[in-house]
């Protein structure tokens, strides 16, 4: 592990350290009291060093001030966790009632916000489709029709994983439960284990943990931040709805996906190139399944259904907040989906918290005024460039900074709202600039084994050294930037977007 890798992962820390035999349990504990003690002591001296060294704007309220502090710390904290990161935003949002000028009533607004609550519906019926196993028939049926070759695998897996993320808003989800463990299954059926990963498994787990960024580019719920970009566009003045994020999406997001697993075959080439065993193996898995249960056929319907309904948003004018909900009703209605699967659902409270407390704090702070303070104050830099210039620029710095963040919501909440803000002062369409800093936040997750959840998930596994994990990032970096600049901005203008 590099010393960056250690610095942006703590909440990984805990897969490489054991407790000594002799370590004594008061001794832990009082040990991971003091690193707490430590991380929120820095976070501390970071707020008064914002709030007391750094120049108020005249324009910006003490109390807007004292929560532009705030709302910087808690980026940080979520970057350092040094305690969880829902935990950290709801005690953020606690303070803004007490320093930031906020009623506890305006606190808590966040947690009524309807993008909240899509994110929590979504999440329930992801959680149906885990349960019942039809998440893993749909990956299956799509290694089976192309895995008679290594590189079918990888577009099979793609693949399902494309068509899952229309509504499961967790990669990790995705990753962890259907992907990953069929990935894991093929690489040992064709006996490549992490000492042997040049047969297969280290062509399979790069490439396809590289679809899985990709895809979560794609879709409004590929990812849990990203109705919170949508959300910040919103508040900058661009609405971005299910359907136009789908539109936007699929061309540039279908042809990385396509060529992406051409490049990292040449980066890690397998041994093995025809694999039909894996073809077979799908087959053999399905038949084990059986037909479609009861269950399986009902989810199928709400699956199809809610999906079509948040396509079709923009001619019926349903709200996709209510069409989630009321999938998610239909499913507790017909016994698919236990209440108890509900409660048990940590994922999904956990973000309700910390994604419920960040909207409401980036509404309050887009309200001092900060924001466009430090749009006028970077616009002054570039006064003679134009638009243009400054928008390739900031989209770069925006990308490569992923590797300094272990989150796309950090990313996102520290960069997006001012590259956002001083763009559009400069001139630039807003429509380019809020859909290509949201895109580029998902695939930019691929440059390292920290990027995003299921990164250390799967380089965890050993098939994949970080010497070539990163070479790979990077190199698959500069094809998707080649892509979504040529490709998607040309879809987008057609479209209508810029």
């Amino acid at each position: 592990m590099t010393l960056l890798s250690i610095v942006a992962l703590p909440r990984y820390n805990c897969l490489f350290v054991s407790q000594s035999p002799s370590e004594s349990p008061s001794r832990t504990q009082a040990s991971e009291l003091f690193r707490i003690a430590r991380g929120l002591a820095l976070l501390v001296a970071i707020y008064f060093a914002i709030t007391l060294l750094f120049p108020k704007p005249d324009s910006v309220k003490p109390e807007g001030w004292r929560l532009t502090g705030l709302f910087l710390t808690t980026v940080v904290g979520l970057m350092i966790e040094p305690i969880p990161g829902g935990a950290l935003v709801l005690l953020a949002v606690t303070l803004s009632s007490i320093i930031g000028g906020l009623t506890v009533k305006e606190s808590l607004e966040g947690f009524g916000d309807k993008t909240v609550w899509l994110v929590m519906a979504a999440f329930f019926i992801s959680r149906a489709l885990i349960n019942t196993g039809l998440a893993r028939r749909i990956a299956l049926f799509f290694v089976r029709l192309f895995g008679k070759s290594s590189l079918g695998v990888c577009y099979a897996l793609q693949l399902s994983d494309m068509v899952l993320a229309g509504i499961i808003p967790s990669n990790g989800a995705r990753s962890g439960g259907v992907v990953l463990p069929i990935v894991r299954s093929i690489s040992e059926l064709y006996g490549s284990t992490p000492a042997k990963a040049a047969l297969l498994g280290g062509f399979l787990f790069s490439a396809v943990y590289q679809g899985i960024c990709i895809t979560a580019s794609m879709f409004f719920t590929g990812q849990a931040s990203n109705p919170l970009a949508a959300q910040l566009s919103g508040q900058a003045g661009y609405t971005m709805t299910w359907s136009s994020w789908f539109l936007a999406g699929i061309v540039p997001g279908l042809v990385s996906l396509a060529i992406n697993p051409l490049i990292a075959m040449r980066l890690n080439p397998p041994e093995i190139r025809r694999t039909p065993e894996a073809s077979a193996f799908a087959a053999g898995e399905l038949r084990k399944m059986g037909s479609l249960s009861l269950h399986e056929k009902i989810l199928s319907v709400v699956f199809v259904s809610v999906c079509g309904l948040w396509v079709t948003s923009d001619i019926h004018k349903i709200d996709i907040t209510v069409t989630a909900l009321a999938g998610s009703a239909a499913l507790l209605a017909t016994g698919v989906l236990k209440w108890e699967d509900i409660r048990s659902e940590k994922a999904a409270w956990d973000i309700f918290i910390w994604y419920g407390g960040l909207v409401r704090l980036g509404i309050a702070l887009n309200a001092t005024g900060v924001t466009r303070e430090f749009a006028n104050w970077v616009g002054s830099f570039f006064g003679g460039s134009g638009w243009f210039t400054l928008f390739v620029v900031a989209l770069l710095i925006y990308y490569y900074a992923h590797y300094v963040f272990a989150s796309i919501t950090a990313h996102i909440l520290a960069l997006y709202p001012p590259f956002l803000a001083v763009l559009v002062a400069q001139g630039a369409p807003i429509g380019l600039v809020c859909y290509a800093f949201a895109c580029f936040s998902n695939f930019a997750a691929g440059l390292t084994h920290y990027g995003t959840t299921p990164a250390p998930m799967f380089f965890a596994h050993g098939y994949v050294t970080m010497k070539q994990w990163w070479k790979t990032g990077f190199v698959l970096s500069l094809v998707n930037i080649a892509v979504w600049s040529t490709v998607g901005f040309g879809w987008w203008k057609l479209l209508g977007i810029w």
